[in-house]
């Protein structure tokens, strides 16, 4: 299967409490992870071309290689969306979203 072809499927990958709650509203395709599996899982299922959508915890974000990054700014098959973990600090804007994703400046 191409990218083009992708399944409109979407996986969350995360922290045992950011699964349990996409799990609790239905979603099957929810990966818990910890510190020693999250970036292989991560890898895993963006290179699998099962999923148009990825959402990823930004606690992977950090762990990720520059290059992979860059790959996912660019990129919209699948589409990766970090959510943030309360606490957290890298929090991408709406604007900025809207601009990586569909090219157009919202004006924030």
């Amino acid at each position: 299967m191409d990218k083009e072809q992708a399944t409109g499927k979407i996986a969350v990958i995360g922290e045992r409490e950011l699964v349990i709650g996409f799990r609790l509203i239905g979603m099957e395709s929810a990966f818990e992870v910890n510190d020693k599996n999250d970036v292989e899982t991560f890898n895993r299922l963006y290179h699998s071309e099962m999923y148009s959508l990825l959402l990823a915890s930004e606690n992977i974000k950090a762990k990720l290689d520059r290059k992979l990054l860059d790959l996912i700014e660019v990129s919209t098959t699948p589409l990766v969306l970090f959510i943030p973990m309360p606490g957290g600090h890298d929090e991408e804007s709406v604007g900025r979203l809207a601009k990586r994703i569909l090219g157009v400046d919202i004006g924030t």
